[in-house]
């Protein structure tokens, strides 16, 4: 029987125990799969993070229990708002389209000027 020496797939060393083994301990089967995430996951993480910058900043127009808010455009473009990223749409039976991050959302009024809302829940 021949037996292949197995070698570390992060670290190079060689590897004791089973024949399907490819880390030589924990330490490195993590950081293996931590930098294989890390690569890929950069831009997903700053995707999820303007998405939940948005809501708070949705949020925190709508406080105190406000359902809606009339707001001009530039408010939200001063503190940080990216207006390309949101969770969903809805349109209602009007065909107005409000944009969603999570359950705070915004509909586009004439002369630059932002209607924001908080989704009902049904």
């Amino acid at each position: 029987m021949i037996t292949q020496k197995k070698i570390c797939q992060y670290c190079d060393k060689s590897i004791l125990g089973r024949a399907d083994k490819k880390f030589c301990d924990d330490y490195c089967r993590n950081s293996f799969n931590n930098n294989l995430k890390s690569t890929s996951g950069n831009y997903i993480r700053n995707i999820q993070n303007s998405l939940k910058r948005n809501r708070n900043i949705l949020e925190n127009i709508l406080n105190d229990g406000v359902e809606t808010v009339k707001i001009p455009k530039e408010k939200l473009y001063g503190q940080g708002f990216q207006f390309k990223y949101h969770t969903h749409t809805y349109i209602n039976k009007k065909g107005s389209i409000y944009y969603y991050c999570f359950d705070y959302g915004f509909l586009e009024l004439e002369n630059q000027w932002l209607l924001v809302v908080r989704q009902r829940e049904d």
